[in-house]
């Protein structure tokens, strides 16, 4: 994410032709069925306004709020028309990128949603340019124009092939012009879109939503409203409220001990049960290149000989994660398996002996692994004490874990005070771009001190050209395989997405996707 760092499988094919194409359905407009769900989580929405939030929580409500000018449909990495009924590549360079909107587009207050609307909420994300928000995705927009009320042109300053997925995601999320300031953020926690949704009511313990009757878009809405309670990284509350039948559905927050006990039917009633999708959901080790201990190759080679991906799924995260053995998550287009190949499958004491002795190591590397206690999820504590473990038992580190809050933690990485630290990653949209632009590109969000002039001046622009994507499988193996030598992080799990519901709630199979969209209007409830 947004994204943050932080929690299907198809391949990504973003060519001019196919994102050409109008949507089969041509707008719907329904005040909703069924009845009102009501939705635990952990995670906190940290804003309303999208030219702010950059989160999991905030995310989940733009893509019910707000509309983009395309959006992934359920179960697709494509993007697909939305609030525009055809978008395109105009030039051969992918530089210039037009749509066409919807007829009868209205925002939740009754007004008109125009091309004028789109190049606002664009220009205003840029203008604002907030630390917390999803601007850093868009270095390469230059200017959008609107040669009339129904036509958006985007100028990109440099060729970017996933511009489509970048607007089909949160980032895209198009505010009224009337009921926003181009120069500040909103802060009164309101929100006013065209999505299926409207938000009645937001506080800190619980977010309301209504059916927006006068949406018009491809979403068909099976419920009569949604309302999200908030329960701050507190795993007991939320599955006391479960278990009590006070909420009908979990998302992202339980224990992993639970899961894995609602799965086996020993820790909850027959009442509930565990709905499962794949997840590009990553979590690595950052090294800080400048570091006088983690910045010798010598001891990141030793912590990849010695890191037992296994166990921690099995231990700390009761196989609710999959070992992860690249910077490109599997079900990504471009993944390898650099790690396993370079590192071996199992942990090599022998191996990471020898590599510390070859650079003229031979006591043991003294090593802090930092950590932030629930900003990466409630086990991370639990998984660096883990790792440092791990570290010790070979004989070769004397390796201890710190966890910091997560104010602090930002900090103090950007001073550089660490040396080795946790970072996870919820993808803004499911490209192979979105796992390496970011982390190697200019003004990475790793903040390690880490450049590799192959992958920022060659890979990178050469891939980020490409409109068929399937074609540049190849150069991400290359950068995979560069990662994995060089060693400026250390992957280390690929999450599960898990909702847990109760027997009368469905639809959540279409909620948990690559994508990372959850769909409010898929859920029902009988």
């Amino acid at each position: 994410m947004r994204k943050h760092w932080l929690v299907l499988t198809l391949g990504t094919g973003l060519t001019a032709s196919l994102l050409a194409g109008c949507g089969s359905d041509k707008g719907s407009s329904t005040a909703g069925k069924g009845s009102a769900v009501v939705m635990g989580m952990s995670d906190d929405i940290q804003a309303t306004d999208p030219a702010s939030g950059y989160d999991p929580g905030s995310w989940l409500l733009f893509n019910n709020v707000f509309q983009s000018l395309l959006s992934f449909p359920k179960g697709s990495t494509e993007p697909q028309p939305e609030a525009a009924e055809q978008c395109s590549f105009t030039d051969s360079s992918t530089k210039v990128y037009s749509c066409t909107l919807r007829d009868g587009l209205k925002f939740s207050n009754g007004d008109k949603l125009t091309s004028e609307d789109v190049k606002f909420s664009f220009d205003r994300m840029m203008k604002i340019a907030d630390d917390a928000g999803p601007s850093i995705m868009f270095p390469m927009l230059d200017k959008v124009e609107t040669p009339d009320a129904k036509t958006v042109v985007f100028h990109l300053k440099t060729a970017d092939a996933t511009f489509p997925s970048k607007i089909a995601s949160g980032a895209g999320s198009i505010v009224d012009h009337t009921a926003y300031s181009m120069n500040r953020l909103r802060s009164d926690g309101k929100a006013i879109g065209s999505g299926p949704y409207k938000l009645d009511s937001f506080t800190k313990t619980k977010a309301v939503f209504s059916v927006n009757a006068d949406y018009k878009g491809t979403a068909k809405v099976q419920n009569s409203g949604m309302t999200i309670r908030f329960f701050h990284g507190d795993q007991a509350g939320l599955k006391k409220a479960l278990v009590s039948g006070k909420i009908d559905l979990a998302y992202r927050g339980l224990a992993a001990k639970d899961i894995a006990g609602i799965e086996n039917s020993a820790s909850m009633n027959s009442k509930s049960e565990v709905v499962e999708g794949t997840s590009a959901e990553v979590q690595d080790l950052v090294f800080n290149m400048k570091d006088p201990v983690a910045g010798r190759l010598s001891v990141r080679k030793a912590m990849a000989y010695l890191l037992d991906r296994d166990a921690l799924v099995n231990e700390v995260y009761q196989d609710t994660a999959t070992p992860l053995y690249s910077i490109i998550p599997a079900g990504i287009s471009g993944h390898n398996t650099a790690f396993f190949d370079t590192y071996g499958p199992h942990p090599s004491p022998a191996k990471a002996r020898a590599a510390l002795r070859a650079d003229g190591i031979t006591g043991k590397v003294k090593l802090t692994l930092w950590s932030t206690p629930s900003r990466y999820g409630p086990a991370t504590d639990q998984e660096l004490a883990a790792i440092a473990k791990q570290l010790n038992a070979s004989g070769l580190f004397d390796a201890d874990m710190k966890s910091i809050a997560f104010s602090q933690y930002q900090k103090d990485i950007k001073t550089g005070k660490y040396g080795v630290y946790v970072k996870g990653w919820v993808p803004d949209y499911p490209d192979p771009d979105n796992f390496t632009q970011p982390f190697f590109g200019d003004g990475n969000v790793l903040e390690n001190n880490y450049t590799n002039s192959t992958i920022t001046g060659k890979i990178i622009p050469q891939t980020g050209a490409q409109s068929e994507r399937a074609s540049t499988d190849r150069d991400f193996e290359q950068l995979q395989n560069i990662v994995a030598d060089e060693l400026p992080v250390l992957p280390v799990w690929q999450a599960k997405q898990y909702a847990v519901v109760r027997d009368s709630v469905y639809g959540l199979e279409s909620c948990l996707d690559a994508s990372t969209v959850f769909r409010f209007w898929e859920i029902s409830k009988g």
